[in-house]
This record gives structure tokens, sequence and C-alpha cells, in this order.
């Protein structure tokens, strides 16, 4: 191998120089020129999908297919896989994204579902839930944006539930929260027969009463017509009707993924085939892109350099806007930072050094609580954490606020009871340190026609937790405070003799009086 193949290997070379190591190759069929263009192909594309958001998609589009993506299709289907796994809460995002690409390059699109299927099956086989999850997600709102026939859905779902264990049940909630909307008006035989099997799996023995409790809350969302999970958002629908092409693959069809199109290899047409992509790009994106797309390279060959080479630098932790940071990178290094930390006060210092900005900030706060539902128990770590950001900070009294608010109003979307008392926890230990106001509370409305099973647990969980850290007497103290009224008013009825019963049977069944 020649020095130039050797140094992919190894450490890493800021895109910038590898594009003037291309330049000084003149040869564009030589495998070394080859070797570099891939390398910096990949780059582009990796980094292109790290930062997609609902806010900029559409540019990233655009900015995808100034890349040969034909060439690249395996390492695209690679990296929106692998960033939709790493943040689910994007995968409406990455579906539009794909949506977009499938109606000019259907090939790509087969291939993505193809390598979807294939490993949901495998998932599936091994018993592997975080993996059948985010291919289910993923294929649930690729199911949204047509570029999936609803038939593959229905089949897994068909599957998952005719085979219910826990975690069955648990993945067909999730696919149905996510594309049961769109299932509904499409399917409506085979969505009323998933949904009788759904309610046929609480009289199975083995299943416990947190999948229960799921089942109960699939139900109730189907009843309000699945008005918090709509099909697709009105951002992230940029195609026309015509526009879309739906693949009809199913769930036990033999589906090529094409491995070997991950790697490298070496193209004796390359030259032709850069020719062909260029001329389908401009009847796609039209002749005035050429130098606007030379430019962009340019500049963000230049912004990834100074990323590289600046690793020493005082300044490289510095993330200042969510737009332009890469997301992906930045939850990673807070996730690590968290998972490092000896303790709460370490965590603090070093998230602090990021000098985190706007939306960063929002990134941060919602990181620590996910962090903290994801742990068996709840841990005072984290708690200890966002308190000590508040006292710090006090744009985070308000955004933990918010997500307060937030978080109990879509309450009944905790499929994971245990996440939802941890969540309950985690809330409780802000209000007792007066970490955020607890004014907050005025969004709960305590009677029996506004609450859930789920919120009920929350309100319970939450003020047990607020008993033990503060004594029943200090508690019933904060509760009378007249400057609270209006933040007990809804957890106190007074007005309505209905209400007030209910609110006081519920106390008292909690075992504060």
């Amino acid at each position: 191998m020649t020095d130039t193949g050797k140094k992919f290997g190894s450490a890493y070379i800021p895109p910038a120089k590898l594009k003037l190591m291309q330049d000084e190759l003149k040869d564009q069929n030589s495998a070394e020129y080859q070797r570099i263009h891939w390398e910096l192909l990949k780059k582009s594309i990796n980094g292109l999908i790290n930062k997609a958001n609902l806010s900029n998609l559409s540019l990233v589009v655009r900015d995808l297919m100034k890349e040969n993506i034909v060439r690249g299709s395996g390492i695209l289907c690679t990296s929106l896989i692998r960033a939709q796994a790493s943040g689910p809460i994007f995968t409406n995002v990455y579906a539009a994204l794909v949506a977009v690409i499938n109606s000019k390059f259907p090939k790509i699109g087969e291939l993505l579902i193809s390598r979807l299927i294939n490993s949901f099956r495998r998932c599936y086989k091994r018993n592997d839930k975080k993996g059948c999850l985010a291919s289910a997600i993923f294929l649930a709102h690729l199911t949204n944006q047509d570029v999936i026939h609803e038939v593959l859905v229905m089949e897994m779902l068909s599957l998952l539930l005719h085979n219910a264990t826990d975690d069955s049940v648990e993945i067909s909630v999730a696919i149905l929260k996510e594309c049961g909307a769109k299932l509904k008006d499409s399917c409506p035989k085979g969505f009323f027969m998933i949904f009788e099997l759904l309610r046929s799996i609480p009289s199975n023995k083995t299943i416990d009463l947190r999948t229960q409790l799921l089942i109960e809350t699939m139900l109730a969302i189907r009843k309000d017509g699945f008005k918090d999970y709509p099909t697709i958002v009105p951002e992230l629908d940029l195609l026309e009707e015509g526009d879309k092409i739906t693949h009809e693959l199913e769930l036990d069809d033999k589906v090529d993924t094409k491995e070997e199109l991950n790697v490298f290899r070496f193209d004796p047409k390359f030259q032709e085939e850069e020719e062909k992509y260029n001329c389908l790009k401009k009847e796609i994106l039209g002749d005035d892109d050429d130098d606007d797309d030379e430019d962009d390279e340019e500049d963000d060959d230049e912004d990834e350099d100074s990323e590289g080479e600046g690793e020493d630098d005082q300044e490289k932790d510095k993330v200042v806007d969510a737009t332009s940071a890469d997301l992906v990178q930045l939850r990673r290094k807070i996730y690590l930072t968290l998972q490092s930390s000896l303790d709460f006060e370490e965590a603090a210092h070093k998230l602090l050094k990021l000098e985190l900005k706007g939306e960063n900030k929002k990134e941060l706060s919602f990181l620590i609580i996910d962090c903290c539902a994801q742990q068996r128990t709840y841990m005072k770590f984290y708690g200890l954490l966002a308190a000590r950001f508040c006292l710090i900070d006090r744009e985070f009294v308000s955004i933990f606020a918010e997500i307060f608010i937030d978080s109990y109003t879509k309450v009944h979307r905790f499929t994971d009871t245990n996440k939802l008392r941890i969540a309950s926890k985690f809330f409780a230990h802000l209000l007792y340190t007066d970490s955020i106001s607890w004014n907050v509370l005025a969004c709960i409305k305590l009677n029996e026609d506004d609450t859930t099973p789920s919120s009920r647990v929350f309100i319970k969980i939450l003020f047990q937790e607020l008993a033990e850290y503060m004594g029943f007497t200090k508690l019933a103290a904060k509760v009378k405070d007249p400057e609270l009224e209006e933040a007990f008013a809804g957890l106190f009825p007074k007005n309505n003799p209905r209400d007030t019963r209910f609110s006081i049977n519920f106390f008292s069944l909690i075992g504060i009086h």
C-alpha cells in the first residue's frame, strides 16, 4: 500500500488536508485519488446527517444532493441508521430527509428499508429490544412519509402481538404511537385487528402491570384520535403527493443489504460516473448551484479543518450554537461527562467549561433528565446537578420549569413506569430545594376528568417524595402559603365538590393527609 493509503487507518486527517492531498494527485482514475475522494465523501455525508434538524432540513437535503450520494449510498444509509439510533427524537426529521432523497433516488430509499428490515428481523431473533425498537420506529416514520407501504408495519405489529411478551408489547405501542394515525386512515381494517389483539393481551397472566398500563395508555391515545401524535408535522411535509415513491417490501422478503457499498472500492469508470452524477445534480438542483457548491465545500472544509487542527487549543470545548454545531457530538460529549464524573460538582465544573449558549442549554437540561430517567433507580447526582445549574444560571430555572410543565402535559406518553417514577423524583428534588418555582404546579388539575393513570402516578410519587424530603409539617405550610394559592388551586380544588372529594381521596390513598 502507498503512503497515501496508509494514512487513512491512523490519525484523523482534516477534510481540508485531504482536499490538498487530492489536488496533488493529477490522475483521477488512480486508486490513491479515489480513496481520498471516498474519505472526503464519507466525512461530508456524516457531517451533514449529524447536523440535520427541523430548522435546517431543506438546506441539509440540498447539500447532501451536491455530494455523489449514489456512490456514497452505503455511507448515507449507515450514517442515517446510526444517527437515528443515537438520537431517536430526530427520527421524524431523518424520515423526511429520506423521503426527499427517495423521490429522486429510489434505490437509496429501497436500500435503507432493506437494511432496516434486516436489522429488525435480526434484533427480534436475538431478543435485542433496543435495536428492534430503533429499527421499528424508523420504519414507522418512513411509513408516515409514504416511503414504505403500511403493509410492512402491519406485519411487524402482527408478529409482535401474536407472540406477546412485555418487550414486544412495548415495541408495538411505540410503533402505534408514531404511525397509528396513518394506519387508522390508510388501513382501517388492519388497524382495528391490531387493537383487538392489543385488548386481548391483559388477560395473559405472563404480562406484568407495567405492560398493562402501556396498553391502557395506548387505548386512551386512540380514543383521543392521536391528537398528540400527528402523522407528519407541517414543517416536515416537504413533498407533493405526486412526487412520493412508495416501496412495497414485506417483512419476509429476501432483502439485499449490499454491505459492500459501505467500503471503498476502486472504480475504473470513476470520472465517467462522476460526470453522470454531475448532470443528474444539475437536473435536480439547477445549473446555478455549481459555483455555490464549490464555495460551500471549501467553507465546510475550512471549518472542519480548523476544528481538527485546533484540538489542543483552549477553545476546543466551546459550543456556540445548536443549529450549526454537531448535535450528536455535543450529546456524546455531555453524556460522557455525566458518566465519567465522580460527583455532581465535578460534572458541573466540566459542563460549565463548555460555555453553552441558547438552545444548547436546553439540550443539556433535557440530557440531564434523560440520563437520570435511564437509570434503574433515581440517583440524586442528577437532581443535585440540575439544582446547581439553576443556582449558577437563572436561565436554567426557567428551562427546567418549562420542562416540568411540558413533561406533565405529555405524561401520558411515558411508556415506562420506572422512568415516570424517576422523573417525578427528579422534579421533587428541584421543588424541595426551591431550584424551580412551585408555581409550575399550577399546570396540574387533580380531578377525575383531567388526570390519567400516568399523571396520577406522577403526582403520587412527586408528593410522596416532597413529604419525605420536607416532612408533613413543612409541606403543609408550603401548601397553605398565601403566595402559592394559585399554584395549588388545581391540586386542592374548592369550587367543585366532586373534584374536592376526588382530591381528598387521592391524597388519603397515597398516605398524605
